[in-house]
């Protein structure tokens, strides 16, 4: 008997599902895809047949009974105490979705659902860089900008399971319109969307040459290409995105004294285009009681499987409390 936890990332476009084991270690996994489907009802047992088609077909195949200790969710807008999405903005289902007592209904163990940047967090926490740590900040950098919060080793939801939105802080005064509404928001800035619309911007305002004047479509992974080959126009966008993150996460070290700061996420990728000047200028803009106390570390859960495990790392999360 084998005991794994079952982990599903709930996207716009694709839904990941798979079988994860207490080490972390993805022993199958599959996509469904989560736009085709008018009625969420719909949707849930579709994907409710397919995990149970993956827990049969490894039993099968590896000769090994599971023992499914739960089923751990990652999604937009998720309330870890509802176990709701609300509201969420790149999913067609609109509202309050009660996506946890829907999987109920198709599985007799736990349903555990959370905010895709707090599955995140919980998956560093069991899996990743996090481990041992009991004060720490999760930030993916992904289309937008997440992020997860843990004190004194307990991942902080706040009141109504919506606390640590980091993204939505307000990062350049009457800056960029956000999609939230606002205007200059962290993630319009910090986050592969926003590396994109700064480039952008610098290509308008200069005629100086860049290898990413004249392309049709501009995309963070273009812009990572230009600066690796020496660009000086995606230099400078990396330095303006990092010196914006690194203010950001200064500010929020006042707040919760971390231990580490984890980026995670596609942007995150990029390294030390991000990572070096984002570290510079979060001690430059830092208060001196906390000045080269805060750690910042890549993910070490990033890789294909990223979003399952972290999602997994919900039940074991239970399981171990």
């Amino acid at each position: 008997m084998k005991e794994v936890a079952i982990g599903i990332d709930i996207g716009g476009t694709n839904s990941v599902y798979g079988i994860v084991d207490r080490e972390g270690k993805c022993l199958a996994e599959s996509t469904i895809r989560t736009d085709k489907y008018d009625d969420v009802k719909d949707y849930v047992k579709e994907l409710s047949s397919a995990i149970k088609e993956l827990i049969s077909a490894y039993s099968d195949e590896s000769s090994l009974k599971l023992d499914v200790k739960g089923i751990g969710i990652g999604a937009p807008n998720g309330n870890y105490f509802r176990g709701t999405v609300e509201f969420a903005p790149n999913l067609r289902w609109k509202g309050v979705i009660h996506f946890a007592d829907l999987f109920k209904e198709h599985f007799d163990f736990p349903v555990i659902l959370t905010n895709d940047a707090n599955a995140a967090a919980i998956g560093e926490m069991i899996y990743g860089a996090a481990k041992g740590m009991k004060d720490f900040i999760v930030v993916t950098l992904g289309t937008g900008l997440g992020s997860g919060f843990v004190a004194n080793g307990e991942m902080i939801y706040g009141h109504d399971g919506f606390a640590g939105e980091l993204g939505h802080t307000i990062a350049v005064h009457d800056g960029r319109p956000c999609g939230c509404g606002r205007n200059g928001c962290l993630e319009q800035y910090a986050s592969a969307t926003g590396i994109v619309k700064t480039v952008n911007e610098f290509l308008r305002k200069t005629s100086a040459p860049s290898l990413l004047r004249g392309e049709d479509t501009i995309t963070s992974k273009k812009i990572h290409s230009a600066a690796i080959a020496g660009d000086k126009l995606a230099l400078e966008a990396f330095d303006y995105t990092a010196k914006i993150i690194g203010r950001s996460l200064a500010d929020v070290v006042a707040i919760t004294s971390p231990e580490a700061i984890i980026l995670f996420g596609g942007l995150a990728l990029a390294g030390d285009y991000i990572f070096t000047p984002a570290k510079k200028y979060m001690e430059e803009y830092m208060l001196n009681i906390f000045k080269n106390k805060v750690k910042l570390l890549p993910s070490q859960i990033a890789g294909a499987n990223a979003a399952v495990l972290g999602a997994s790392a919900l039940v074991w999360k239970s399981v171990r409390e």
